[in-house]
């Protein structure tokens, strides 16, 4: 039996993406070589660190730069810049390790 040839998606930033019912469920914030990350749409319930520890189980959340990959802990908020590379905030985003 062949196997089948994986199937990219054309995916860049700031395309909405829907559920299979057809509702968008937010749009693309980011892109790297696992994936693409969404967004929710304003008026959504935000999950504090919290609840992501308790969605994630054992996992730490942590943050991460998209632009070095650098991560560390999350004391009360992101740092304000990466402290590897010095990306700004906005290049920081949420990481689930385990």
């Amino acid at each position: 039996m062949a196997s089948e040839e994986p199937v990219f998606a054309d995916v860049s930033i700031g395309q909405p993406v829907y559920d299979e019912d057809g509702d968008q469920i937010g749009t693309v914030r980011g892109v790297d070589d696992d994936g693409f990350y969404v967004s929710s749409p304003s008026g959504t319930e935000p999950l504090t660190l919290t609840d992501a520890r308790d969605v994630f189980g054992t996992a730490y959340v942590m943050w991460r730069c998209w632009e070095c990959g650098e991560m560390g802990e999350i004391g009360k908020e992101l740092p304000a810049n990466c402290p590897n590379c010095d990306a700004p905030r906005e290049e920081l985003y949420y990481w689930a390790e385990d």
